[in-house]
């Protein structure tokens, strides 16, 4: 499956544009990088502030402290702000976290990490485009300057910032952990979605990916970081069973991104709820009764399946009390002991498939990356290092930080793949970048700012 997945990305890597897309970052930090940097972190339901401190990688704290950080909940009358008045409640969120300033101080480096399609034109601007998720910011300026927008904004209120860098999730978290780790290669966002970002040499991807960018980032660029959107691959290459077919004849974007569909936190605890309720119809499973919620697409949480993988105990008395709450029983019953296990057993290898095919999807972009850079046509590469077998994966997100045994798993399936490669044990590692987000864009700011 990872030679598989490899020969479709290098076909992405020419033809497609919604997945491999280049962004405009080109270098890894060096992790000297220092100062004070205002990130921005703005995700469906939250809206972050933080102010981070940059020391450089050999100080404390791993160089990167989070000197004041505020969280502000995007609610529905947040998501139908329209127009400008979105970005202007950005703006006042901003000031209540670093306040006013003199006229005459520095203005301080800004970078964002936005969750939503932009058509982006460098490092710090782009088109705004249709956000989805309910919001209506674009209303009346789509297709205008987010840069502008934000900036704005900003003056308006005399707030001393400059903004540097937009980035996704995906590529803040590589840079995150690529500034406290300069074996970082690639990264991994897996929570109630997926994707991935790696660096890439520029001559990777076809002329036509990089649409009319300037001369000037042509010279300079030698490697790329590259948006993957993993989510979309695999749709012939991933095995499928009877309830995967189900799941996805029954999505409203059939065929859109396979592989979520089998690893992410959205879809785990549904391909269990319908191998349970085909055990219910068909294999006596609580005695043949069906909890009314149960039949409800999406009603099971995968957070309670996790419950099941968590819970040590002979009886699962924990994870019962989770299931009962959540999915009761007609007229009072409750599930026996065997009902538990095998609901136990199946959460298993559902997860456990999924951990495999993360490992199986991270192997193969290793492999793509590895044999790119080792190309005799790559020159000048920051990642062509003949001596750099070890390549860290920054990892963030739900299902990779909390659910139980997941990561452990992967970095196993990872061992496996990688020493039938050739390599060692631990050769590709899986480490977690926590608040990779506000992280990851005060270094694309810093890297910025030194540029």
């Amino acid at each position: 499956m990872s030679e598989q997945l490899q020969a479709e990305f290098r076909t992405k890597l020419q033809s497609s544009n919604i997945c491999m897309l280049p962004s405009f970052h080109h270098t890894l930090p060096t992790g000297s990088e220092c100062g004070d940097f205002v990130a921005l972190d703005v995700g469906g339901s939250t809206f972050r502030i933080a102010l981070v401190h940059l020391t450089g990688k050999n100080s404390t704290r791993d160089g990167m402290e989070i000197k004041r950080m505020k969280s502000f909940v995007i609610d529905k009358p947040i998501r139908d702000l329209k127009g400008k008045s979105f970005f202007e409640w950005m703006a006042a969120r901003i000031e209540e976290v670093i306040g006013s300033a003199q006229s005459d101080a520095a203005p301080l480096s800004m970078a964002m990490s936005w969750s939503f399609p932009i058509e982006q034109t460098s490092t710090r601007s782009g088109s705004l485009l249709t956000m989805g998720k309910g919001f209506c910011a674009t209303h009346g300026v789509e297709g205008q300057d987010i840069y502008e927008l934000l900036m704005d904004a900003c003056r308006q209120r005399n707030l001393q910032v400059q903004l540097q860098a937009i980035i996704n999730d995906s590529s803040a978290t590589l840079l995150s952990q690529a500034y406290r780790d300069p074996s970082t290669r690639l990264s991994l966002i897996l929570g109630t979605g997926m994707n991935s970002a790696i660096y890439l040499p520029v001559s990777a991807l076809a002329q036509e990916k990089y649409g009319s960018r300037p001369e000037s980032w042509h010279a300079c660029a030698k490697d790329v970081l590259v948006n993957t959107e993993l989510s979309m691959f695999g749709k012939d290459v991933l095995p499928a069973s009877r309830w995967d077919h189900y799941l996805n004849a029954t999505h409203a974007m059939p065929d859109f991104q396979p592989l979520e569909h089998r690893v992410s936190g959205r879809y785990l605890g549904e391909l269990v709820r319908l191998v349970l309720i085909e055990a219910i119809e068909t294999a006596d499973l609580f005695s043949g009764m069906m909890p009314a919620k149960l039949q409800e697409p999406y009603s099971l949480d995968t957070g309670t399946i996790a419950v099941f993988e968590s819970d040590s105990s002979s009886t699962l008395s924990v994870a019962a009390c989770a299931f009962a709450s959540a999915h009761p029983l007609p007229a009072g019953r409750t599930p026996s002991s065997k009902d538990l296990h095998f609901i136990r057993q199946v959460s298993r290898l559902v997860s456990g498939r999924a951990a495999a095919l993360v490992a199986t999807a991270v192997h193969a972009l290793w492999s793509l990356q590895h044999s790119l850079v080792t190309s005799p046509s790559v020159t000048n590469s920051q990642l062509a290092d003949p001596t750099q077998v070890r390549a860290t994966v920054a990892c963030n997100g739900t299902v990779m930080e909390k659910y139980p045994g997941f990561r452990s798993r992967c970095q196993g399936y990872l061992d496996e793949l990688a020493m039938i490669s050739g390599q060692s044990r631990g050769a590709i590692s899986i480490e977690m970048a926590l608040e990779s987000s506000v992280f990851g864009a005060a270094v694309a700011a810093a890297s910025e700012s030194e540029a």
